[in-house]
């Protein structure tokens, strides 16, 4: 095909625009990272729309690939290694990974903590209050793991109550219906619910209390990045540009947390959008603390011990799954 001066001129110059670019001179050489995270609404796809929108991640040599998995989901393919990083990594799964033998290490926590129990029964006003009624939970959860530790730290039994099992996105549909004379959820539904439905009363789980009697100056991680450490002997470099993206992610939401709201949750009404925002401002249930594994060792240690404590680990786990070396 002949091709007139002129247009070998129009594409000499476009060629010569774009490798002139910065973004796509950063994005060719950035290094492609599959990660798995869970679906939207969750904290597990939290700061994934502003690492993307933003290019965070290309400023720091990497071109992330999210793929959003159900919790279910997400927990078998990121055990079996078909992902070999997962960005919705609950520090207590990680713990039952490896004490099954895979080799996984929690890189870096994202959330501490948080989950609450909430009701509109005018005779619930305690824990102590659930004995006999039915409570709405996600057994399966490891929040609802870390809830029922907290329980025994108050000496109050769940063989008292009758749990009721459903799918985290149902958690909301029980509280609205009244199906069940209390609920266990935590964020971002938390927050949704309280907006929606304003009466609920939440019932004080004494989190930062209770965990001060067990490790004092400690935090509470919860929900972080981690990796299997085959990827992580083969990619230290890239562990540095994981940390580095999320947490710039974290300190720009932190920042602009409205704007943050819109981004992370496009298809929410505006009420909702509000909601969200005022959860980033204040950070008390949202509780996002981007720290390395290194510095967050010994909160990290109490977490294990807890789940140790309440029987959701059979034995001690391997201290290995803790990645060593700062990231900061």
């Amino acid at each position: 095909m002949n091709l007139s001066r002129r247009s070998v001129g129009k594409a000499l110059a476009v060629s010569g625009l774009m490798a002139a670019s910065p973004w796509v001179r950063a994005h060719a050489a950035a290094t492609k990272v599959t990660m798995v995270v869970f679906d939207e609404p969750s904290l597990g796809a939290f700061l994934q729309p502003v690492i993307k929108q933003h290019r965070i991640d290309l400023a720091h040599g990497i071109d992330l690939h999210f793929v959003e998995r159900t919790p279910d989901a997400y927990v078998l393919e990121f055990n079996s290694g078909e992902f070999q990083v997962g960005g919705s990594a609950a520090l207590l799964s990680i713990g039952v990974a490896r004490n099954r033998g895979i080799k996984v290490s929690y890189l870096f926590n994202l959330n501490d903590y948080f989950g609450a129990v909430v009701t509109s029964r005018k005779d619930i006003r305690t824990l102590r209050d659930l004995a006999g009624k039915h409570l709405a939970a996600s057994t399966a959860t490891t929040n609802f793991a870390m809830f029922r530790w907290l329980m025994q730290r108050q000496q109050v039994s769940l063989r008292d109550v009758s749990v009721i099992n459903t799918a985290p996105p149902g958690l909301i549909g029980y509280a609205l219906a009244d199906r069940a004379d209390a609920v266990e959820l935590w964020e971002p539904a938390y927050s949704q619910l309280l907006a929606r439905k304003p009466s609920l009363r939440t019932l004080g789980l004494e989190i930062r209390e209770q965990w001060e009697k067990f490790s004092p100056g400690t935090g509470m991680p919860y929900l972080g990045v981690a990796a299997h450490d085959a990827w992580i002997a083969r990619n230290p470099g890239l562990v540095k540009a994981l940390y580095r993206t999320f947490l710039q992610a974290s300190k720009w939401v932190r920042a602009n947390p409205e704007a943050a709201a819109r981004m992370i949750s496009p298809s929410l009404p505006g009420s909702e959008v509000t909601v969200l925002q005022k959860m980033i401002e204040s950070n008390e249930t949202l509780r996002m603390n981007v720290v390395d594994a290194a510095h967050a060792r010994k909160g990290i240690e109490a977490v294990y011990r807890a789940g140790l404590q309440s029987g959701y680990f059979t034995k001690a786990v391997d201290p290995a799954s803790i990645y060593p070396l700062s990231l900061s």
